[in-house]
């Protein structure tokens, strides 16, 4: 749209590769045709596509056009529940929903300049399924009467909340399609993926009943999450502790605003030559300190990685959450007092990093490599506190 000469050539959105975050973000259906996929490097995507034209993210643009086809929901019905910035469900009961699928994608397309595909069905599940199933500009209609001829014969990977994980399960108990998945019996499902497995078994058989939310409702949140590839390898336990606290502080710090806490602090690795590992551990009570999200994480990094590969990306999510204001277990060997005096120091810290920008308080430690970790306190971060023009 922004770009008509774009139009009909191979195009894909691409991260800054100096920056080591060369990967595909997204692409057209033509680069889609010739195997370019989102998620895998721009080299590999080149390797497939020569002729790749790859533009750099825009992301206020991106987000003023979600805003606008939002609007555009909000003028058909009140039930409106985003699914990330670029997808909702919207409730239609009452009218038809082909019919109204038409009306607001003709809209868009007028109004806009862009398509957008549509999933029309009696569920959530396969209505987000319907909107993939077809690209650009498409409809599709999953009915009662005709779902187990579109959708059973999918990859299970096309359901709703099968990612890469579950796939490799499902496929090593010889489920490849959703039929496949929708017929097994749910008890194995149960023993295998536990309460997940039943909830794709219903998936799989079209037995969503979950609403579609009213706009402006917010749903509880279910983890905290941070994650960076870094600027360079870290190839020892000390880049990783560096990087990991920033990612820890960036979490605590998200959860203390949200007032909640977590019990559950869960660290992603990738090494260098693109494995993936993720392992999480139960804390003995919920926390939203910093200290605490450090020590779980780091307990994991030294237990599942062993420093002759080095890491190239690190992610740490913190789930389990629960309200702030909830009590704690205490126990005979914690000096309680030491820890108000603990929560007390980081209010104050939030209090000026929230004022004057992350920058202004950093541990000793950040100082040693700031280009590892300006990611989280800024890329002129001054450890003295000593005004530098506008910055500080």
């Amino acid at each position: 749209m922004l770009n008509p000469s774009l139009r009909g050539k191979a195009v894909a959105v691409g991260g800054n590769e100096e920056e080591r975050h060369g990967i595909i973000l997204a692409k057209n259906e033509v680069a889609k045709k010739q195997g370019v996929k989102t998620g895998e490097t721009l080299w590999q995507a080149r390797l497939k596509c020569p002729d790749l034209i790859i533009v750099p993210p825009h992301y206020e643009e991106y987000v003023k056009i979600s805003e606008a086809t939002r609007q555009i929901y909000n003028d058909n019905t009140y039930q409106v529940e985003p699914f990330g910035l670029d997808e909702a469900w919207l409730d239609v009961t009452g009218e038809d929903g082909v019919e109204a699928a038409k009306r607001i994608s003709n809209r868009i397309k007028r109004e806009l300049g862009i398509t957008v595909s549509v999933g029309v069905s009696f569920n959530k599940v396969f209505a987000k399924l319907g909107s993939d199933y077809k690209k650009p500009d498409a409809i599709t209609h999953i009915s009662r009467d005709n779902f187990k001829q579109i959708v059973w014969p999918l990859p299970v990977a096309d359901l709703l909340y099968v990612g890469r994980a579950t796939e490799e399960k499902l496929h090593r108990m010889g489920l490849r399609t959703i039929g496949e998945l929708a017929q097994f019996p749910i008890p194995f499902l149960r023993n295998r993926l536990g309460k997940n497995g039943e909830m794709l078994h219903r998936f799989a058989n079209g037995q969503d009943c979950s609403p579609v939310a009213i706009f402006g409702e917010t749903p509880p949140v279910k983890s905290v999450s941070n994650s960076i590839t870094t600027v360079r390898d870290l190839v020892c336990r000390d880049d990783a502790f560096r990087v990991v606290m920033a990612l820890c502080q960036s979490v605590g710090s998200r959860m203390r605003t949200n007032n909640i806490k977590s019990r559950r602090v869960t660290v992603f690795l990738r090494t260098n030559e693109l494995v993936h590992s993720t392992r999480q551990v139960t804390l003995p009570d919920y926390t939203n300190r910093d200290s605490d999200l450090l020590r779980a994480a780091m307990s994991i990094v030294d237990s599942e990685h062993n420093w002759r590969i080095p890491l190239r990306s690190v992610g740490v999510s913190a789930s389990m959450l629960s309200n702030g204001s909830a009590g704690g277990q205490t126990d005979l060997f914690t000096d309680q007092k030491k820890l108000q005096q603990m929560d007390q120091l980081q209010s104050q810290l939030d209090k000026l990093k929230s004022k004057y920008g992350n920058g202004i308080v950093v541990p000793a430690t950040m100082l040693v490599d700031r280009d590892l970790v300006a990611f989280e306190y800024g890329y002129k971060f001054n450890p003295f506190g000593i005004r530098s023009g506008n910055e500080l």
